[in-house]
């Protein structure tokens, strides 16, 4: 298989005249062949960086589909939960003395945003991680009705506690799989931000600094990840054994319009609709995710296509030009356009 030159412009383009310092690019068709491409750098400050395509990335917000949803999914296959069990019943100290309806709030709220929780908060703002672990139960969250989307980190934060309640042990002693970290050498990174909250250049540690500020980890960020390692990832949504078959739909799947979410969402990503990353060509199964770091897996099991797009567009600063949203769009639209 051979990427698009449609594609490998708009990529070209966007290192030459656009600012992006680095992209990685994966795609994989039902039959298992693969494509990939590689430009600019893992890093341009404080000095240049040759980009690799062995070289990891911070996931951001990839870690939510591709390790905490997959993980509570898995913790449905061994019987441990379900997904329409109460968040109290696995965190019975949550908000304690409190009267807060997020006890209430099942995981499938949590996992499709629908919980009514605030978007984001400067948690790593509160003191030393087990400041952090410790407010974070017990802070009185306004709360809005359930069922509307509400894109919220705090949700995944709190299925992180889950898991670690369910299982015993902190997230960061999870199993992952081959090209997937939650330690890389910094090394054989590529950089992120100069973080003015830590006063570097980021570079094989977590960007989110909720994350960082937990330990590295959370339920929401703390992931990285290889070219090839999110790739299979792709393929294997694309073609089956991500996880069992009935698990696998509900996380890829757009809720019914009697479920507890709208269908935008998915159990785990982000279904096809008007203006999103995928691109506007996507067929109307298509589902993804992004993550703010510049990094996106998009899926079509129709068109038989899964693709990865890994940029560094945060470096050396969040605040550049680039719109990266545009940029997924067209990668998306060319590579259905040429490839299927």
């Amino acid at each position: 298989m051979q990427l698009p030159s449609a594609t490998v412009r708009v990529l070209d383009q966007a290192i030459q005249e656009r600012g992006l310092p680095g992209v990685a690019l994966g795609v994989v068709n039902a039959a298992g062949e693969r494509a990939t491409l590689t430009l600019g750098y893992a890093q341009l400050q404080p000095e240049a960086a040759a980009l690799q395509e062995d070289f990891f990335w911070d996931l951001a917000s990839l870690t939510k589909p591709l390790f905490t949803a997959r993980q509570i999914l898995r913790a449905a296959e061994e019987g441990r939960l379900d997904p329409g069990d109460p968040l109290g019943a696995f965190l019975p100290e949550l908000a304690w003395m409190q009267d807060t309806p997020l006890r209430e709030r099942t995981l499938t709220q949590l996992l499709t945003h629908t919980a009514g929780l605030p978007a984001w908060v400067p948690i790593y703002t509160w003191g030393d991680t087990d400041t952090i672990r410790a407010r974070f139960l017990q802070e009185a969250w306004p709360m809005q009705a359930p069922g509307a989307v509400l894109y919220s980190d705090l949700g995944y934060l709190l299925l992180g506690r889950v898991l670690e309640k369910v299982y015993g042990h902190p997230l960061k002693e999870f199993p992952l799989e081959g090209g997937l970290t939650f330690t890389p050498d910094p090394g054989r990174t590529v950089a992120t931000e100069h973080c003015a909250w830590r006063g570097r250049m980021l570079r094989g540690e977590t960007h989110d600094e909720n994350a960082a500020a937990h330990g590295g980890l959370a339920g929401h960020a703390g992931l990285f990840g290889t070219l090839d390692g999110v790739l299979s990832q792709a393929e294997r949504l694309l073609r089956g054994g991500w996880l069992s078959p009935a698990a696998q739909a509900f996380a890829t799947r757009p809720m019914a319009p009697a479920a507890p979410a709208p269908a935008e969402r998915t159990g785990a990503f982000v279904a096809a609709q008007s203006g999103w990353s995928g691109g506007g060509l996507c067929s109307p199964g298509a589902f993804g995710h992004t993550g703010f770091t510049g990094t996106g897996l998009w899926v079509d099991p129709e068109r038989g296509l899964a693709w990865v797009l890994l940029t560094n567009r945060v470096h050396p600063t969040r605040h550049g030009g680039l719109d990266i949203q545009a940029l997924r769009r067209a990668v998306g639209n060319t590579l259905l356009a040429g490839l299927t």
